[in-house]
């Protein structure tokens, strides 16, 4: 059909299939994986951000932390020594003074740092056997006759003295500080010609210092000897009376908290992650856009163009009644003053005038220009030609 009817002839054959390249494969994929590692990303500075809360104490027997002490107290208790966790002089002192089991109790003191003078005078005046972890600010109230001596690393060491707990025990991940112990205490697993382990007797009362309480701890308990040898330093008496530095009391503050005070320090730090997914999400969308491309206009389109583009819209849609529509319109706006009609003049003028001229029946006519519009894309094809003809012959005529 002829360009002037207002309606191209469309290409009937669809997309050519292609098989799929390593290019279009990217440019399909790439956004479910930016957004893929973005999330990793998130995650990750969670885990790195947070992974410090939540940890217990170090040496807590109620800790399930690497630094903690629970499987050492369930070691214990399985073997039948009753551990008694306490948080303050009064009760270690209560509890380790009066055992509930014969045969005496043993006192583990880990962290004193919090303690007072007065305090560790009233844990040294306890007739219970001590235990005493690391080096302590008391050591000297705490284990007379025992000063600390250098650092040293920990490691894997051998007993290398007589100690019957030490030699079960075997090699042991131990260091930390070193001793210089009375004449009659027995030294046990030496560094840099110091022992890291000491035990005597005193008032009755047996004291054992060890530099590092790492072999004791969830982490290292299951190494070397470890295990045999906090089980023979802790479990010699049935009752183990454990001091753990007591929680930090909250202050209390004269002004009310406000908003933020009340927000979790958590909440932060998701907000930042927040703003840096978002800040990199920009940075992609924004690259991907490209820089501004000025262009002239009005731009001057070729009229085949605007024709085959209107038919192909048609055609997608489906819309048979705007293409037949289009073209009866254009049809009569052109064909009008060659009849020698007037703009706007009616269906009745209009048909009977193409008739005469042509010499078609009226009834084809009318059908052409006013009837319904064709149920499928092979009678429109009819109606185009139709009228393409029609048209022909006013102009010839």
């Amino acid at each position: 059909m002829s360009s002037q009817t207002g309606l191209a002839p469309v290409n009937a054959l669809g997309p050519t299939p292609t098989s799929p390249t390593a290019r279009s494969l990217w440019r399909g994929g790439r956004g479910a994986l930016s957004i893929a590692l973005l999330v990793v990303l998130v995650a990750v500075g969670g885990v790195l951000l947070g992974g410090g809360q939540g940890e217990g104490k170090p040496l807590d027997p109620e800790s399930t932390s690497l630094s903690g002490a629970r499987g050492l107290a369930q070691l214990l208790r399985a073997e039948g020594v009753r551990v008694v966790r306490v948080t303050s002089v009064t009760e270690a002192v209560e509890a380790a003074g009066t055992p509930k089991a014969p045969g005496g109790s043993m006192l583990l003191l880990g962290d004193t740092s919090f303690l007072t003078e007065e305090e560790a005078d009233q844990l040294a005046s306890t007739p219970a056997d001590r235990l005493v972890v690391g080096a302590q600010p008391y050591l000297g109230r705490l284990a007379p006759g025992v000063s600390p001596g250098p650092e040293t690393r920990a490691r894997s060491r051998e007993p290398r003295c007589a100690l019957p707990a030490a030699v079960r025990a075997g090699s042991v991940y131990l260091g930390g500080t070193t001793f210089t112990a009375p004449s009659w205490a027995t030294g046990c697993y030496p560094a840099d010609g110091s022992p890291s382990l000491v035990r005597y007797e005193e008032a009755g009362r047996t004291i054992t210092v060890v530099g590092d309480g790492q072999f004791m701890s969830n982490l290292r308990l299951a190494e070397d000897g470890n295990a045999a040898l906090a089980m023979n330093l802790a479990g010699t008496r049935p009752t183990l009376v454990w001091l753990v530095a007591p929680e930090t009391p909250p202050t209390v503050s004269a002004t009310p908290p406000t908003l933020y005070d009340l927000i979790p320090s958590a909440v932060v730090w998701a907000v930042v992650q927040l703003a840096v997914v978002v800040l990199l999400l920009a940075l992609w969308q924004g690259r991907r856009l490209g820089p501004v491309v000025t262009e002239r206009l009005p731009v001057v389109v070729r009229a085949a163009e605007t024709v085959e583009g209107r038919a192909r819209l048609y055609r997608a849609r489906r819309a048979r009644d705007r293409a037949v529509s289009a073209l009866r319109t254009g049809f009569v706006d052109r064909v009008t003053p060659r009849l020698g009609l007037p703009v706007g003049a009616g269906p009745e003028a209009v048909v009977g005038a193409i008739a005469e001229r042509t010499g078609q029946p009226a009834a084809y006519v009318g059908s052409a220009l006013y009837g319904r519009a064709p149920a499928d894309e092979a009678g429109l094809i009819a109606v185009a030609a139709y009228l393409d003809m029609l048209e022909r012959q006013v102009r010839e005529s």
